[in-house]
């Protein structure tokens, strides 16, 4: 819900899954500009989530925004690898959020 309100008055029009299969499901069916991925998800992790994005050739360019409870650097090397624009630890701030979905989709503030 957080993340849902800090996009909002970000002025991002917002679509949730409730897991990253279903996320996945999501980003192929309709047009995202941006998709935010958290690691630890229920039927496929977010690491999985983003590396079937980038082997979709229509999802390739899709910029990815992962928010995750890891921290490590191990964590967030994975991520890069897997594909993803960005990596936010928990608790995102709002601020860092907005700016850069702002930058990954080219909206200008």
């Amino acid at each position: 819900m957080f993340y849902r309100s800090t996009l909002e008055d970000a002025g991002f029009e917002v679509a949730e899954a409730s897991n990253g299969l279903e996320g996945l499901e999501m980003a192929m069916m309709s047009h995202f500009d941006l998709v935010v991925v958290d690691i630890n998800m229920p039927k496929m992790d977010g690491y999985e989530m983003i590396r079937e994005l980038r082997r979709n050739p229509d999802l390739v360019s899709l910029p990815v925004i992962t928010i995750s409870t890891e921290s490590g650097r191990s964590d967030e090397r994975m991520a890069f690898k897997c594909g993803a624009n960005y990596y936010i630890v928990k608790p995102a701030d709002p601020t860092d959020l907005a700016l850069t979905a702002n930058m990954l989709t080219g909206v200008r503030v």
